[in-house]
């Protein structure tokens, strides 16, 4: 039996590719429990951290890709303890196949770390979702959307420097030097897009706005339903999507409707001036009752603003709470009927609802 154990194959004996084989199934068989096992102890660390951590997610996002992380990285340490036959060491476009085949090793066992790093990131995204939900202020959620998405990219280059670093080679620092400079040119033709991410860290840490608010930029009003690295995403009261770049929602003037704290409702009326002042008197005072005994009606003003030669003129301005658009609409045409019926009571009539017209026979 050792005389077979110790035959040597492809420069390496049978015993120590049994080991090698043993060592692969044996992490594959127990690597769910490996997982959990390592996840359990990352879980206590980040509990410590958050208190209100659910560790049925925290497994299920972490567990499998670190399960195949370990995977990758105990088998790749344990071919490496192998010789590379000589015989199969041939030449692929003046790059051996041993060096081949390390860099495509290094290449899985990167991808499968910023894979699990990823997934880490996702877990810590939904706990912090879980805090701001707590919270009224909806403006934190749209910060970890945004930062979410930030550090992934982030993450993401780190990635691909770590794979021209250690899979294929390549000097990092002679790259980024020269990157350095081919970037200054690209900065310079993506002005825009720079301008517009920088533009969105102004809108996440000032907020002007938040997602679900009701804004008005230029002349289109609409919800806003996502802040993005580039752009603000809005659907328009017409039901149409429009992308407005972040520096325009910066530099812009940008009216908030959901931030205020009233509505405004105006009435002008225009008297015949064929009406009395008492009338004019009762029309006023019953405009201040009707919009006294409204409860929906915070404060209002109520005035004969101006005489002119063709009409009375009465101003009446009302204010109500920060309800919705279509309450507010219910609420200024009841105020519209109401003044309405009023002045059939007192029979009064606008101005040129009615014209005398007179014939005037001159004397010969």
């Amino acid at each position: 039996m050792n005389e077979f154990l110790n035959q040597v194959w492809l420069d390496n004996t049978v015993r120590s590719y049994l080991i090698v084989v043993l060592i692969i199934l044996f992490v594959l068989i127990v690597k769910r429990y490996i997982a959990q096992s390592v996840a359990a102890l990352i879980f206590q660390f980040v509990k410590a951290v958050w208190k209100d951590v659910d560790r049925k997610t925290f497994t299920s996002l972490v567990a499998k890709p670190l399960g195949l992380f370990l995977v990758i990285l105990v088998s790749l340490t344990t071919l490496y303890n192998l010789r590379f036959p000589e015989i199969l060491n041939g030449n692929v476009y003046r790059v051996t196949v041993k060096e081949f085949i390390h860099s495509i090793g290094s290449l899985i066992l990167i991808v499968s770390f910023i894979r699990l790093l990823l997934r880490m990131i996702d877990f810590i995204s939904i706990i912090l979702h879980i805090r701001a939900d707590r919270t009224d202020d909806h403006s934190d959620n749209q910060l970890i959307v945004f930062f979410k998405d930030f550090f992934k990219v982030v993450l993401a280059i780190i990635g691909l420097l770590m794979i021209m670093k250690f899979a294929f080679g390549l000097n990092v620092g002679n790259l980024l030097t020269g990157l350095s400079i081919v970037g200054a040119a690209i900065a310079l033709a993506l002005r825009e897009s720079l301008e517009n991410l920088i533009a969105s860290f102004i809108i996440f840490f000032d907020k002007p706005f938040s997602m679900g608010d009701t804004v008005k930029v230029h002349t289109f009003t609409g919800t806003v339903e996502k802040i993005g690295l580039r752009s603000t995403r809005i659907r328009t009261d017409q039901k149409t999507f429009i992308t407005v770049p972040n520096k325009q929602m910066v530099d812009s003037i940008i009216d908030n409707h959901s931030q205020r704290t009233q509505r405004r409702g105006d009435l002008r009326l225009e008297t015949d001036l064929s009406t009395s002042p008492s009338q004019l008197n009762q029309l006023v005072v019953g405009i201040r009752e009707k919009l006294k005994n409204r409860k929906e009606i915070e404060n209002f003003t109520v005035l004969l603003s101006d005489i002119s030669s063709s009409a009375f003129v009465i101003i009446a301005e009302y204010y109500t709470g920060p309800i919705t658009g279509v309450e507010f609409n219910e609420v200024k045409e009841q105020v519209n009927f109401e003044i309405l019926k009023l002045m059939e009571e007192l029979d009064i009539e606008l101005a040129g609802s009615s014209t005398d017209v007179r014939i005037v026979k001159r004397e010969a």
